[in-house]
């Protein structure tokens, strides 16, 4: 079935925001993600529920069927395989890869998606630590642990982000909170929910909102 490139990025994004959570998504929640409007995006639901890629029923919000949510990983597949080439081949920075990704995510190739994937090594993640479905739509969970959720002493890998916005990564960058560095906690702070962390034998404070959006392996 050929979608259109915004049908393709419905489906993407309602697998990302129901992904690991057992509940329709709201019309609101797609609107935003999209940062479009409510009624543009029931307009697609009907039409994505008529190819029947979606369960979808008025205020009682949204799934993606099988069929669905298949596209949906293969959509995921490409654009994480596609920001491991960038990285690794072509040298681009890892807030950089992003919005081309987001392009090239949309070539309907299995050969070539197949063959980038064998080219770079058959990968398991991401340039940001976001597993890679396999070509049979296998897509494995991490069990990783935001920063916030730690407990002083807890230590530990940072494996993956949760904000992928070019300004996150490039504080990360600049403060060397990088992915395969190991971090441990050292202290919390009750008034504003910081964390000073040890990495690279130094310590380091982290505010509530990057201990959110960093994610740890321990």
């Amino acid at each position: 079935m050929n979608l259109s490139f915004t049908e393709e990025n419905y489906l993407k994004n309602i697998f990302h925001l129901n992904f690991n959570i057992d509940e329709n998504v709201s019309t609101n929640a797609i609107a935003e993600v999209l940062n479009t409007k409510a009624a543009s995006v029931t307009d697609m639901l009907k039409k994505l529920s008529e190819k029947e890629l979606v369960n979808y029923e008025k205020y009682q919000g949204v799934t993606l069927t099988e069929a669905g949510q298949q596209k949906a990983i293969s959509v995921i597949r490409k654009h994480r395989l596609w920001e491991v080439f960038l990285v690794e081949k072509l040298h681009f920075k890892w807030d950089e890869v992003h919005e081309v990704a987001e392009e090239l995510e949309h070539i309907n190739s299995e050969k070539l998606i197949n063959s980038l994937e064998e080219f770079l090594d058959f990968p398991k993640t991401d340039p940001h630590g976001d597993p890679i479905p396999d070509r049979y739509g296998v897509l494995k969970s991490q069990e990783l642990i935001p920063v916030s959720k730690l407990k002083i002493g807890d230590k530990g890998l940072i494996s993956g982000i949760r904000e992928h916005s070019a300004e996150f990564l490039k504080f990360l960058d600049k403060t060397g909170l990088i992915l395969g560095e190991s971090l441990k906690i050292i202290d919390i702070i009750n008034f504003d929910g910081s964390v000073m962390v040890l990495i690279k034998d130094r310590q380091q404070m982290i505010s509530r909102e990057v201990a959110k959006n960093l994610l740890i392996a321990l």
